[in-house]
Parts: structure tokens; C-alpha cells; sequence
């Protein structure tokens, strides 16, 4: 019942803007959700002949939200992001309209924008839909045609975590959408499938995490030699039998060190217009590309891959593996960096400073968290210094079952002591410091160990 009354909400607000003539600014944020859903919303605005323009943001702030306002732009529409600035909103640009299509928790203030959130109406914004999911929705309810930008919701679901097995709730609607676009078949999860050989998917492999072989060249061509499997051999090139002999033996390598070690077989989704071998043909990998061009500061050739711009989607793909580059070199860093790590019970803080950027340091986090490092249930607290004088927070949990932890409050009951906002989901969250903080920040968060963290 719900469901419909938010569906039918996001339908009367897209045939409102469907009418209205006024320019629109589009801001969305600049990771692979935030850009499925710019490009969702580009190619939607097109088709209608809009007035539009697009900015990606790495968040919001009193200081961009200043300069929207000084903007001609009546009409102010955010996706992927907003519901957790509501009071910067309200205190900088209130005299916009303004639309908002976010899935993270929202801040609690009267407002009169046109919020569409799923949380405020009861459903699930952490697994059952994302901002891309949101903005396909509103596009769809622009134009019917827009059903073929279905399987770019999904890229962006995906980016968000928020396909496990299948998906769930607004997700799983969307995939019905999508399915004409799809093929979907049961197969080895790992990025890089149709692109990489198999020697360095396994060395890349962070997700899953293989232990004793991420990160490792040497180990992962070592691995492969054991079974007898050519290194340089594309994954999607394996017989059955070589197949069924990779599985077993990456499943044996994971177990006693993950709770689910089979976890690398699920359904993969593959576009039907892409072909074999492009980092565009597998959603997931599709997703990786839009997040490194996000993360390493080229969000416009993300979504000009979006758009089918052959010319700046190889630009992307080499940034892509320059972004696998650098998680890796990321993650040798935390390994050789001990004396950067406090541990106590229940609570690990990693100090990066300068050594990991702040647009990697959140997928870092997720890395550590899901390599079994540490006891089920762990908060792991990271901080990188950004170029502005600024530190990024990132917050996880490691394991993958999360009892009863709310990691945006635990996030923000620390930075509310220092003036700051934490944004994110109960799974996720983020926050930026001034860098002068962040000792006083370290402090604060030691107090979370123990039973203190289970809110």
C-alpha cells in the first residue's frame, strides 16, 4: 500500500515538472549511483527538449548551495542527495523549488520541498531502492519510453550495494523493466570478467575479497598455475570444467576466513546491446566504471558512458583501471601502516591522512570490512585528508550481518559534538571535518568501544 502511494506521489511530481517550462539545475552526487542517476535524468530532460544543466557534487555544502542561489535556476532538482542537508536547504535556497529524489535518511525539519523519499514512507531506502531507482522512476513517469534507461537504475542499485542475490522491493520492479535490455545468467561474481584476465581479477578481486591473493600478483598467477588455468585467459573464455575448477578452488581459499565463502556465485546481469568483452556489458563492472570515474574526479565521462560516447567511455575504462590501481595501493597501505591503526574492543579507527584519497577511503573501509580482519560486528572508523584543508569520515561495519547498528547515528553523535552532519545509511555513512578536528574527532570516537556502539 505504501509502495503505491509513493509511486503515485513520484508520478504526480514528474507530470507537474513535465508541464512547467522553467529551467532546471539537476545536482546529483558523484558516485556510481549518483551518476546512473544524472544520466538517467539527462537522457529523460532530452527527450523532452528541457532547459536543463547537470552538477555533480561530492556532497553538499552551505557554500555550493550559495552559489545555486545566486543562479538564474527557479527549479532545483536533487537526486542521490538532500535528504540528509534539508536545513542548509532550507536556510540557503528556500526560495527555489526544490525536488528531491534520495533514499538516505533525511533530516527531521519542516520543509515545503517536494521530498520523495522512501523512508518517509515507510520503506526500506537502504536496500529496496536507489537515488538511480528514484530518478528511473520519475523518468518513467515523464515518458513510458524511458523504460529502456531501466537497467541504468540497476548499475546504480548495484553501486549501492543493494543487490544481494537478486533485489528486493522498488528494485525488483525495476528489474522487471529492465529485463527485455537483460541477460541474466548464474555465474562467478568478480569485477572484470569480460575484461580482465584471470590473473588480475583475482589479484583486483575486493569484492569478494580472496585471502592470500588480493593484492597479490605473484600469489593470484601462482594460484591459477596450481590448476592448471592459463593466467592470461579471460574469465568468460573457461570451459565448464574449468569453471567448476576455478569456483571450487576460490570457495576452498575463503573458507574459514568469510561467513558465506560461496558467496561468489549469484546471478550477473549483462546488457544485451554491449558486446562481449566491454566494461559496459556486465552491470557490476559497469558500475565499478561509473564509480572510479566518480572517485577519481572525472564524473562527466561516467555519464558520457552512460550516453554511449564511445570516444570518452575508452577515456573512462583507462581510468578504470587506474582506479583498481589505486584501491590496491590503498589497501597495501593499510596493511604496512599498523602504527596508523588504534584497535579496541569493538571499534578500529585508521587514520589516513595523506596516503589514501578521500574519494577512496569509503570503499577502502568496505574492503577491510568484508575481509574478516576483525570479529563480526566491528566499527571501522577511517579518516583521509581532502584537498580542501578537510578530512573525509567513512564508517562501516565489518562482517555482514550488522546487529542492530546504526552507523549514520553512531557517525553523528560524534560530529554533532564538533558542529558537523553525518549523512549516509544505517550501513554506510560519511562525514566531513575541518582537519583541525580530527584529533579531537579520534577522541571522541575511542569512547565508542564496547556496548556503547549498539544503538
Amino acid at each position: 500500500m505504501m509502495m503505491q502511494l509513493f509511486l503515485e506521489k513520484i508520478r504526480q511530481e514528474a507530470e507537474k515538472l513535465k508541464a512547467s517550462d522553467s529551467p532546471i539545475r539537476v545536482v546529483s552526487h558523484l558516485d556510481a549511483d549518483g551518476l546512473s542517476s544524472a544520466a538517467i535524468l539527462t537522457k529523460a530532460l532530452k527527450r523532452l527538449n528541457k532547459k536543463f544543466a547537470l552538477t555533480i557534487v561530492k556532497q553538499l555544502s552551505p557554500n555550493i548551495l550559495s552559489q545555486f542561489k545566486a543562479e538564474s535556476y527557479e527549479t532545483f532538482l536533487f537526486v542521490d542527495l538532500g535528504s540528509g542537508n534539508l536545513e542548509d536547504i532550507k536556510g540557503v535556497i528556500n526560495v527555489k523549488k526544490i525536488i528531491i529524489l534520495d533514499h538516505h535518511q533525511p533530516q527531521q525539519i519542516e520543509n515545503s520541498f517536494i521530498h520523495l523519499n522512501p523512508i518517509s514512507f515507510g520503506l526500506d531506502g537502504n536496500r529496496d531502492v536507489s537515488g538511480a531507482g528514484l530518478a528511473y522512476l520519475f523518468a518513467k513517469s515523464l515518458d513510458e519510453k524511458n523504460k529502456d534507461l531501466a537497467p541504468l537504475a540497476l548499475v546504480g542499485a548495484i553501486g549501492d550495494n543493494q543487490e544481494d542475490k537478486g533485489f528486493s522491493g522498488i528494485n525488483n520492479l525495476i528489474l522487471e523493466d529492465a529485463k527485455p535490455y537483460l541477460e541474466i545468467i548464474t555465474g562467478l561474481r568478480m569485477f572484470g570478467t569480460q575484461t580482465k584476465p584471470l590473473s588480475k581479477i583475482l589479484q583486483y578481486s575486493t569484492d569478494p575479497y580472496i585471502p592470500g591473493i588480493t593484492g597479490d600478483e605473484q600469489a593470484s598467477r601462482e594460484f591459477l598455475q596450481e590448476l592448471n588455468l592459463d593466467p592470461e585467459k579471460k574469465l568468460i573464455h573457461l570451459d565448464h570444467e574449468e569453471m567448476k575448477k576455478l569456483v571450487t578452488f576460490i570457495i576452498l581459499q575463503r573458507l574459514g576466513s568469510e561467513e558465506n565463502p560461496d558467496d561468489v556465485l549469484g546471478p550477473i546481469y549483462l546488457l544485451k546491446s554491449e558486446p562481449e568483452e566491454s566494461p559496459t556489458k556486465d552491470l557490476r563492472e559497469f558500475s565499478t566504471l561509473l564509480n572510479s570515474c566518480g572517485r577519481l574526479n572525472k564524473p562527466s565521462l561516467g555519464i558520457a558512458a552512460c550516453m554511449q560516447d564511445n570516444k570518452l567511455k575508452h577515456a573512462a575504462i583507462s581510468l578504470l583501471n587506474e582506479y583498481k590501481r589505486e584501491l590496491i595501493a590503498s589497501l597495501n597501505w593499510f596493511y604496512n601502516s599498523k602504527e596508523k591503526i588504534t584497535e579496541l574492543e569493538g571499534l578500529v579507527i585508521i587514520n589516513a591522512e595523506d596516503n589514501v584519497k578521500d574519494t577512496i577511503i569509503g570503499t577502502l573501509t568496505s574492503m577491510i570490512a568484508k575481509s574478516n580482519l576483525y570479529q563480526e560486528n566491528t566499527i571501522l572508523i577511517s579518516l583521509a585528508h581532502s584537498l580542501d584543508e578537510n578530512t573525509k569520515i567513512s564508517i562501516r561495519c565489518s562482517g555482514y550481518k550488522n546487529s542492530g547498528i546504526n552507523l549514520k547515528e553512531v557517525l553523528n553523535s560524534i560530529t554533532s559534538k564538533l558542529g558537523c552532519q553525518a549523512g549516509g545509511h544505517r550501513n554506510a555513512a560519511g562525514a566531513l571535518i575541518p582537519q583541525e578536528k580530527e584529533e579531537e574527532f579520534i577522541e571522541l570516537a575511542k569512547t565508542l568501544n564496547g556496548k556503547t556502539i549498539i544503538l
